[in-house]
């Protein structure tokens, strides 16, 4: 018996999409328990996020940093560990895109935003990176390491927009000094949507290019396959694990930044909204494919614009929305146990019995 590539391919596309429909079915019932129709809920959901230009462009606005933050947890994936610490990376990222002009005077224009963004995501990198060392040099499971980093992040980072950093004229709301004018980051031809949206589709597509084209992307997911066969082969195990982190880091510092530059002009308590999170989700949905990231996102950024016109039209809570995204992650994780399942043995390729000794006699 064996299995054909289009069965392995088919179950890559078909596993995530029946968890998501099973998760828009679970939130249809959630919104029937509340007295309101289902049917009109998931109507609401796709008008809000693809219904015309406005949404589009809402849509395409939240899906960038979530393009960047699913890198995150991509890219360490392929070389086998699982880091969920897009968050703090990103709040720190933000952080030192605030926090630079404190430090150090910078030019204006171009050259200052650059300069700003690469603070970022070398920020990024790093702290992502120490949940790669940790893993590779102590043996501190990874996946733990990388939250409780998130958690000690947004700890540092309320600790110096609330103190050191705080700009006196940010009474209700602690932040930093504004960024200068000349170094915000716009929107692309006229939009609303900034250019973080084509920083997130580059850089997934050099993600894909890495991983598929280069040495160094096809070594890290040997390593990923089976770290003790490359460490025989005398691949560098420790180095090429730790890139991988400090790469995806950078991806999520660098989303980080530009929430600062684009959206928010200064580092302040929105920028903890949960988009870190959100990419473990984006990630996951897209078997931590790269090119997969750029359409999921785009999806899930746009559940998550069509919050509001849940809340105006059927009396929802804005936050609905995190619900139907949890049930997906839930219905993504469960729905592994059906891998290599969904099809009857009987209805795949049967390989003919090898002939035995009598029978050859």
């Amino acid at each position: 018996m064996s299995r054909q590539p289009w069965h392995d391919a088919a179950e890559a596309v078909a596993l995530p999409l029946l968890a998501l429909a099973g998760a828009l079915l679970l939130f249809g019932v959630l919104v029937g328990l509340h007295g309101q129709s289902p049917v009109q809920a998931w109507m609401l959901l796709f008008v809000g996020a693809f219904g015309d230009a406005f949404s589009w462009q809402n849509t395409l606005q939240r899906a960038a940093p979530l393009m960047l933050t699913a890198l995150t947890v991509a890219l360490p994936a392929r070389a086998g560990l699982i880091v969920i610490g897009g968050e703090g990376a990103l709040v720190l990222g933000g952080l030192a895109c605030a926090g630079l002009p404190y430090l150090l005077p910078l030019p204006q224009g171009l050259a200052g935003t650059a300069l700003l963004l690469l603070a970022a995501a070398l920020v990024g990198a790093a702290w992502v990176a120490l949940a790669g060392a940790l893993r590779q040099y102590r043996g501190v499971n990874e996946t733990i390491s990388s939250l409780l980093l998130s958690y000690i992040a947004i700890a540092v980072f309320k600790h110096l927009v609330e103190g050191p950093l705080r700009d006196p004229a940010s009474l209700n709301k602690p932040s930093t000094r504004p960024i200068p004018a000349s170094m915000q980051i716009g929107g692309m031809f006229g939009y609303d949507v900034h250019w973080g949206l084509a920083w997130g589709v580059l850089l997934c597509l050099l993600a894909a290019l890495w991983l598929a084209c280069s040495s160094h992307g096809f070594a890290t997911r040997i390593v990923g396959g089976n770290a003790r066969a490359a460490r025989l082969v005398g691949l560098p195990t420790h180095r090429l694990i730790i890139s991988a982190c400090a790469l995806g880091g950078g991806c999520a510092g660098l989303a980080g930044g530009i929430e600062v530059a684009a959206v928010q002009t200064s580092a302040n308590a929105s920028l903890i909204a949960g988009l870190g999170y959100a990419g473990i989700l984006v990630s996951f949905v897209a078997r931590h494919q790269p090119l997969a990231i750029i359409p999921v996102a785009i999806l899930f950024g746009g559940f998550g614009a069509a919050g509001s016109l849940l809340q105006r039209r059927m009396g929802l809570p804005d936050a609905s929305v995190q619900v139907l995204l949890g049930f997906a992650f839930v219905l993504i994780l469960a729905s592994e146990a059906l891998r290599g399942r969904m099809l009857p043995f009987s209805l795949l390729p049967q390989r003919a019995p090898l002939p035995t000794a009598k029978a050859a006699a």
